[in-house]
């Protein structure tokens, strides 16, 4: 098997008896317990025995020509904020320790089952997913993929499931995405990650940040690996991906707010990357997109993160705030200044801009913006709390104008070997999932050349 396995060859070397369910996921399991590797910090609980007894019964029914799809028997790690039968759902918190087992999983996690994937364990996370930086004073934060001796973040809120996939401790990962949070950690690792469209996922049995901005996706190692794992969370059938040709694709680089402030290596990292395809033809057009400087207004109180996290959180503050994250605490309180008219005209103006803002980028293909501002900050330097602050708006700044949009956007790597992990980014409106999808695949071998 090649050095980072897709789950297309994962399926094929399954079909062909190269390899088995079983040793996939003993694999997996001798990666976490690795003592040298990130596993401890990665995952808040394994799934030892409850894995490998649905990896033989994966190989029983392969042997019997009677596995559910072509994946069935390939680890996939399930970040700590979803409902899995019988497991406390923690959100990478302590204030929920003694809360009841879930008594179902997640509809999400039902379908990554129905279709024969192994949920491996529970991955780390943000606490209550609020900070696109990945830091975690509970639970540990799994170090970044890039220069682990320095010790970089992984990006949140999905960090464990980014730093999943990035060992080879998973091969697919299921996230959360409400300003970036499935997009950032694939960033910082030099992965894949993609936030769908809001409505093509249900978000049941999952802990809510923002009913408004939440999305459901996943991680992985490739834009076909992605969309694969994509249909299976939609429910929607597992098409094969046909790459579009970078010649004619017509994409718009923002230039308002996602070109601001960018670290040195994100901007030269992204204009390689433009220069590139616009040598293979694509029509890259740079435009104004003034209705992004809403999105600061918006959330100029903290937004609907901050009053929907608060009327969730509420009690439970009351009750054990004192266990909280400060950083994640002082945010959701935010939520406690923002009155009912203040969220209604949060609601009216997010639909103006979502109206104005379509009809902008209605000509192109798809927008293209670096992922985040920053490249991963090192984890010696956020223990000031303003470092930290700032790092994580410059982290989030740009997915979460997309999340804002109700769009789709997907990161792809675009650093070079031994480069500083940068992430670039494709966006569009809400049910563009395919074509965004569509690019990414025929883009994703050519922007790192």
């Amino acid at each position: 098997m090649p050095d980072h396995p897709t789950l297309a060859s994962l399926a094929a070397d399954l079909n062909a008896g190269r390899t088995t369910a079983r040793r996939l996921v003993e694999e997996c399991l001798a990666r976490i317990a690795d003592p040298a590797g990130e596993g401890a910090r990665t995952f808040i609980h394994v799934e030892r025995d409850a894995a490998l007894s649905a990896a033989d019964a994966m190989d029983h029914l392969r042997k019997a020509n009677a596995a559910p799809s072509p994946y069935a028997g390939i680890p996939v790690s399930i970040k700590d904020l979803f409902d899995i039968k019988g497991q406390v759902t923690r959100a990478g918190s302590r204030a929920l320790e003694d809360s009841a087992p879930a008594e179902a999983d997640a509809p999400v996690v039902a379908r990554l089952r129905r279709a024969g994937f192994i949920v491996i364990g529970r991955t780390n996370m943000t606490e209550f997913a609020y900070s696109g930086i990945g830091i975690n004073p509970h639970y540990g934060t799994p170090k970044s993929a890039f220069n682990r001796s320095v010790g970089h973040v992984p990006g949140g809120s999905s960090s464990g499931a980014a730093v999943s996939i990035a060992d080879r401790m998973a091969y697919g990962a299921l996230g959360t995405d409400t300003g970036g949070s499935c997009r950032i950690p694939a960033a910082y690792n030099g992965i894949v990650g993609y936030k769908p469209t809001q409505r093509r996922v249900p978000l049941d049995g999952g802990v809510p940040l923002s009913s408004s901005l939440d999305s459901f996706g996943p991680l992985a190692r490739s834009v076909a690996c992605c969309a694969a794992l994509d249909a299976v969370l939609a429910d929607e059938a597992v098409q094969s991906l046909r790459p579009r040709l970078v010649k004619g694709m017509r994409l718009a680089v923002p230039t308002t707010i996602a070109l601001d402030d960018l670290d040195d290596e994100v901007a030269k990292t992204f204009e390689r990357a433009l220069t590139t395809l616009s040598r293979q033809g694509a029509l890259i057009e740079r435009i104004e997109v003034p209705e992004f400087h809403d999105v600061l207004v918006m959330n100029s109180k903290g937004g609907f993160a901050a009053a929907e996290s608060y009327a969730w959180h509420r009690y439970l503050l009351a009750n054990k705030g004192d266990v909280y994250d400060p950083r994640v605490r002082v945010r959701i309180l935010r939520g406690e200044s923002i009155g009912a008219a203040d969220y209604i005209d949060i609601l009216g103006a997010r639909r103006s801009f979502i109206a104005r803002t379509e009809q902008r980028i209605a000509p192109y293909d798809a927008l293209v913006l670096p992922t985040t501002a920053n490249t991963p900050p090192k984890i010696a330097d956020l223990a000031d709390d303003q470092a930290f602050a700032t790092q994580n708006l410059r982290s989030l700044r740009n997915c979460t104008l997309i999340n804002m949009l109700d769009g789709c956007a997907i990161s792809l790597p675009a650093h070079r070997e031994g480069e500083m992990p940068v992430g670039l980014m494709l966006a569009a409106a809400g049910g563009s999932d395919r074509r965004i999808f569509e690019l990414a695949a025929g883009m994703e071998d050519i922007i790192r050349v």
